[in-house]
């Protein structure tokens, strides 16, 4: 055949910071081993790219380093290109330019000394662009990276102009970029090889001589569901390949590298922000993503759809700190532990090598998934969430340790945290480190428990999401074939449609509520509890009061509940050396002749329900797992273990209270299905308070947390390194 194309195949590894080890294994069993046992039964006719993520390699460097010796040896032969990136796989648009450029030098580095590889190119995380990121890319060494067609296509270029590569430029620095096949990634494993090779035809005949790019997810060829059953117990990969070099001497395939030594650029292009298609739907809020949807049911059988469909897109990604500011919080976390480790290594008596590991930590709390949420679970799954505490909590530490931090010590700083022109207060000693919201309720939304890396308010609020109505709906399968990840409606637990609850408030502490008298619990734990006060969202007013050893932030609100004026002031105070926070809530104008419903809201996260070794306590008495509801009465005393993670955080009050706990759950989706998820466990001590003669009415709290078992666990080198 005289007309001929090339074929480049990009595998896109990748496993997150923080995932479970079983999930690295499984993948590794069911996806990165036997796809690699495949392509070695194959000539050199066959090549690919491959980028395999730095959480994921660094993994597969301790447990199975003879499957990169085997990478190595095909590196050597040449058939296999390896791509770098971002080390701990950042979107790049979210970190700072000094981080993206240190991140992909120094994966640059460590693939160049594990695999003998020469970097030329890199795989954009997630596909998302900004063009200001050309510029940060040339500098760290990099030549190419491909988008999605979907970017170009936004560009204003045409389908027929998309069989090559681009360049483009950003104060004066160039950089190649490849329009990956969206045909080609649904294609891919999911039709017949020669439903593929039949489209490639065409293009061969159409555009002769051009390039085209398969860009996507290793985890497609095995690991997700149903996949590894068809493409290796049933041979889709085998009969692939096979179809591959049979057609040989018309289709090449190769890598990106040698495109780019072969061909010249189709031409320049600055593309606009985005992402892969379906990512700009996901970011879109709930009532826009329905209305897209339907649209594009409505009208992509309509004859003029394709004509159409190249003007319709959907939102921006860095809107996903909007749409779960969860995600807000850790970038924002993030962002201060960026800056205050570039203001360190510019400390000329701090200790430069130490500052190398607080980097690396930075790096890795910067692994995108938990960022945000799409068709995996992401922000959703809270190990996750806590990974990327646990690594910026640990550099915070370092930096302590490097620059001579004196311990003890207590400090306090009112700030503009989260960027949103608003100031908030942390109060941080060697033990704790806490932030406030005055604006948003006073609340407490941090509580780093710094001796063992933890957040403690890395929590989720329940809200709705547009595939709710597909659970809505009811599970559907696939009529038996193998289907998108992205047309998947499969339950993994049963009821989950009864599960829905939605919160208009964050699932934060100190929280501050007004209730009907005879409220039950099951509608306060539902969130259908109607609330009559305005203390939940209103702004505090703070101040800072300090002592040499003691610290304290006072926030105070006048409001209303049941139309009744009042005035709350709550101090939170933090002693040096201390882990506990001594929590004072004074209220004024309360009614002397009827008693109101007062509850103050705590959660608490990464304790899950469901095990045994994680319960309730209160003295010596047990009092069932972590997801259990309560409703006690009379008690000043009551506590929460958590025996895995080594912590117990226990609370007392001067006066005696009722509580109650509750589970806060959500439905999600992720590749395997709709699944129930854990998120934080409720503790809601509550009075019905009346006024003294003064109409006042106070209470003072204390919350105490115990790693003494964490620590026992840790090398002496360890504990130093956290105290």
């Amino acid at each position: 055949m005289s007309n001929s194309i090339r074929l480049c195949l990009v595998l896109h590894n990748h496993q997150p910071i923080g995932n479970f080890d079983g999930v690295f294994e499984q993948a590794y069993q069911d996806s990165y081993l036997p796809f690699l046992d495949v392509f070695d039964r194959f000539s050199d006719a066959i090549k690919i790219g491959l980028h395999t993520s730095g959480p994921l390699m660094e993994w597969l460097d301790q447990h199975h380093p003879e499957y990169l010796d085997r990478l190595a040896a095909h590196v050597r032969s040449g058939r296999i290109e390896i791509l770098g990136g971002v080390f701990y796989e950042a979107i790049m648009t979210m970190i700072p330019g000094r981080d993206r450029v240190g991140q992909i030098r120094s994966y640059t580095e460590w693939l160049e000394n594990r695999l003998g590889a020469t970097i030329n190119g890199m795989w954009m995380p997630e596909r998302v662009w900004e063009q200001q990121l050309t510029s940060d890319i040339a500098e760290a060494g990099i030549r190419y990276t491909l988008l999605d067609d979907f970017h170009f296509k936004n560009a204003g270029v045409q389908q027929d102009q998309l069989y090559g590569y681009y360049v483009t430029e950003e104060a004066g620095q160039v950089l190649s970029i490849f329009p990956g096949s969206e045909r080609m990634r649904y294609l891919l494993p999911f039709a017949e090889p020669h439903e593929t090779i039949d489209y490639l035809r065409g293009v061969a005949d159409n555009h002769p001589g051009s390039v085209v790019v398969f860009g996507d997810d290793g985890e497609k060829f095995g690991t997700w569901p149903d996949t590894k059953a068809h493409v290796y117990d049933r041979g889709w990969l085998h009969n692939f390949f096979t179809a591959l070099e049979a057609n040989k001497d018309w289709l090449h395939t190769t890598t990106l590298s040698e495109s780019i030594e072969a061909l010249p650029p189709v031409g320049k292009v600055f593309l606009p922000e985005g992402s892969y298609r379906e990512m700009t739907e996901w970011v879109l809020p709930v009532s826009q993503q329905v209305a897209y949807e339907d649209l594009v049911h409505e009208l992509e059988h309509e004859p003029n759809w394709p004509r159409i469909k190249q003007f319709v897109r959907g939102g921006y990604w860095r809107n996903f700190k909007i749409r779960y500011p969860e995600t807000d919080e850790m970038y924002s976390r993030m962002m201060s532990v960026s800056k205050r480790l570039d203001q360190a290594r510019r400390n000329k008596d701090a200790d430069q090598g130490a500052l190398a590991y607080a980097q690396t930590e930075l790096y890795r709390g910067q692994c995108n998934c938990s960022y945000w949420h799409g068709a995996f679970g992401g922000v959703y799954l809270p190990h996750l969430r806590n990974a990327v505490y646990n690594h910026l909590i640990a550099a915070d530490n370092i930096i302590d340790l490097a620059t001579g931090q004196q311990v003890p010590f207590v400090d306090a700083e009112a700030a503009d945290f989260n960027f949103d022109a608003r100031h908030e207060v942390k109060l941080v000693d060697e033990k704790l480190l806490a932030l406030f919201a005055p604006s948003q309720g006073g609340m407490l939304y941090e509580l780093d428990i710094r001796t063992i890396c933890h957040n403690l308010l890395a929590t989720l609020t329940r809200r709705a999401e547009a595939y709710h109505r597909k659970v809505l709906a009811g599970p559907s399968s696939a009529g038996g074939e193998v289907a998108s990840i992205h047309d998947r409606v499969v339950f993994k637990q049963a009821g989950l449609d009864e599960r829905l609850q939605y919160d208009d408030y964050p699932r934060k502490c100190l929280i501050d509520h007004f209730f009907d008298n005879d409220v039950p619990a099951q509608q306060v734990a539902g969130g259908e509890a109607m609330e009559r006060g305005d203390f939940v969202h209103g702004g505090y007013e703070a101040k800072i009061r300090r002592n040499p050893d003691r610290i304290q932030v006072q926030m105070s609100r006048e409001g209303n509940a049941w139309g009744v004026p009042l005035k709350i002031t709550k101090g939170v105070t933090m002693s040096a050396g201390s882990s506990t926070l001594e929590i004072a809530y004074l209220i004024e104008g309360v009614p002397q002749d009827q008693p109101m419903h007062f509850a103050v809201e705590m959660n608490f996260a990464g304790m899950p329900s469901g095990a045994d070794d994680r319960f309730f306590h209160q003295g010596g008495e047990r009092l069932g797992q972590l997801g259990q509801r309560l409703d006690l009465h009379q008690v000043t005393t009551f506590g929460l273990t958590d025996q895995w993670l080594g912590v117990d955080v226990r609370w007392e009050a001067d006066q005696p209270t009722s509580i109650w706990t509750f589970p806060i759950e959500t439905v999600s989706q992720s590749e395997g299905g709709f699944e129930l998820v854990h998120q934080s466990v409720a503790m809601m001590p509550h009075w019905w308070i009346q006024g003294d003669k003064e109409g006042r009415w106070s209470v003072t709290m204390k919350l105490d947390i115990d790693t003494t078992l964490a620590e026992s666990r840790m090398p002496s080198q360890e504990v130093a390194a956290t105290t």
